[in-house]
C-alpha cells in the first residue's frame, strides 16, 4: 500500500507574500510522485485537520512574519519548532499554525510525520504579488518541499 503524502500550501494568494505556500504547491505539479496530494488551505485549523486526515506524512508550506524579519529566509521546522515559532510571529490567518498543532494534539489528530517549510515574508499587503526576496526564494523552497516528498516515499518503499 502506498503512503498518503499530503502537501498543503497555506496562505492567501491575494495577500502578497502570503501566497508563497499556494505558489509552491502549483510549482510542484508534475514534480512529485503520482498519488501525492497537493492542496491549498487558508490555514483554518479544522480544515487543515480534515486535509491531513489519514496522512502518513504532512508537509506544510507557508509564509511567516518574524520580528526582526529576514525576508526570503527559508526555514524547515518540526511541529514543536513550528508551534514555538508561531508564538513569536504574526500571520494573516485568524488562527496560526501553532493553534492548529495544539488542537491536533488535543484531539489526537497529529499525523505520524509533519514538517513545515516556510519563507519569511516581506509584504502581506493586498494584491497578487510576491516581494522580490520571496519570489527569489521560491525555487529553493519548492526544491526543499520536493525533497521532503521524495524522502517520505523512500521511508515507505526504500531508495
Amino acid at each position: 500500500m502506498s503512503p498518503r503524502i499530503v502537501v498543503i500550501g497555506v496562505g492567501n494568494p491575494l495577500r502578497g507574500d502570503d501566497g508563497a505556500g499556494p505558489a509552491v504547491v502549483e510549482a510542484l505539479r508534475g514534480r512529485v510522485p503520482d498519488g501525492t496530494v497537493l492542496t491549498v488551505s487558508d490555514g483554518e485549523p479544522a480544515r487543515l485537520l480534515d486535509l491531513w486526515c489519514d496522512a502518513d506524512t504532512v508537509i506544510i508550506v507557508e509564509a511567516l512574519c518574524s520580528r526582526p524579519g529576514r525576508p526570503g529566509e527559508l526555514h524547515t521546522l518540526t511541529p514543536a519548532e513550528a508551534a514555538g515559532h508561531a508564538r513569536a510571529t504574526a500571520s494573516t490567518h485568524a488562527l496560526g499554525l501553532g493553534e492548529c498543532l495544539a488542537l491536533a494534539e488535543t484531539l489526537d489528530r497529529m499525523p505520524p510525520r509533519l514538517v513545515v517549510h516556510a519563507v519569511e515574508a516581506a509584504d502581506l499587503g493586498l494584491g497578487e504579488h510576491l516581494s522580490d526576496p520571496v519570489r527569489s526564494a521560491l525555487p529553493e523552497l519548492t526544491e526543499r518541499v520536493a525533497v521532503s516528498v521524495r524522502q517520505a516515499y523512500e521511508r515507505h518503499h526504500g531508495p
